[in-house]
């Protein structure tokens, strides 16, 4: 099996959810948790749990370096972590509603610093794949340093995957922007949310004909309605999801792509890659943050 590549975020993730809505200018009791979190991370620890060769590249404080690197190679995953001086790790605060649903503040550290002396050529060595976070091309910094990633893994016939990761960012940006900043990926993984932000329709057969002018593969997440994949000639697949209690969906989307392209590398084909991508997810909403747990 070839390695994967993952270019992304690392995060804390600090889980609160209230016991009832927030009163502006007073208190909440809250349960507030603290997780590792982080797109990019979450992927790749999930894709490590699956038994994929893995190997991320990421950006964090440089006083945080030596216990991130000791972590991920811990759960199956081999760390190209720089170090940064400046600024310190990212850190993200979830809001949870009382269905799962969540709301972010985001601070997003070192993260904003990746270069292209953080992603060098070796990175590629041996990979079959590379997932790109959304969010890393959010700042000017770290798009450009992906962007450079791509071409270059494109020029060695290396795979590459792209989640759009937020809808608050896409509509900052603009969808166009975006569009052009990722097209000619080979997979597309998006959200019902961003599949409308990125085309401004909202039926799913209109959506993934849309962005498979774009991308080669789109796979589109509905969580609970499970999921579908196409391209340009619109769904050629639709699977459902299993109904499971959702405790939190933060991180379901990594590990639903972790699913997925590990049935993919394992040989098994859309089907079976998609409902690989589904059950992963259900997995990940019963459990509170964005990793699995041990």
């Amino acid at each position: 099996m070839k390695r994967v590549l993952v270019v992304g975020d690392v995060m804390t993730d600090v889980i609160v959810t209230p016991e009832g809505p927030i009163v502006r200018g007073s208190d909440r009791r809250a349960t507030i948790r603290s997780r590792p979190g982080g797109s990019g991370a979450n992927q790749a620890v999930w894709l490590g749990s699956m038994g994929v060769p893995v190997l991320f590249a990421a950006r964090v404080g440089s006083a945080d370096k030596t216990m991130y690197e000791n972590y991920f190679r811990g759960l199956g995953v081999t760390p190209a972590l720089a170090g940064d001086r400046e600024q310190p790790s990212g850190v993200l605060v979830t809001i949870l509603d009382a269905d799962g649903e969540r709301s972010f503040l985001t601070d997003r550290g070192a993260n904003l610093n990746l270069s292209p002396d953080d992603l060098g050529d070796d990175l590629l060595d041996e990979a079959g794949l590379v997932m790109a976070s959304g969010y890393s091309f959010f700042a000017p910094g770290p798009r450009v340093a992906v962007q450079q990633l791509l071409e270059r893994a494109r020029a060695r016939d290396v795979a590459v995957a792209i989640d759009p990761a937020s809808v608050g960012f896409l509509a900052e940006v603009g969808a166009g922007t975006f569009l052009g900043w990722t097209a000619g990926a080979d997979l597309l993984f998006a959200n019902a949310d961003e599949a409308e932000a990125l085309t401004g329709l909202t039926e799913p057969q209109a959506q993934i004909a849309a962005l498979g002018a774009h991308y080669h593969t789109v796979v589109l997440k509905q969580g609970r309605n499970g999921a579908m994949l196409g391209d340009v000639a619109g769904i050629r697949l639709r699977l459902p999801a299993p109904a499971v209690a959702v405790v939190d969906s933060t991180g379901a989307g990594d590990a639903f792509a972790a699913g997925f392209v590990a049935a993919r590398l394992r040989g098994e084909d859309e089907a079976q890659a998609l409902a690989a991508g589904i059950a992963a997810g259900a997995q990940a909403v019963q459990s509170l943050g964005g990793q699995p747990q041990s």
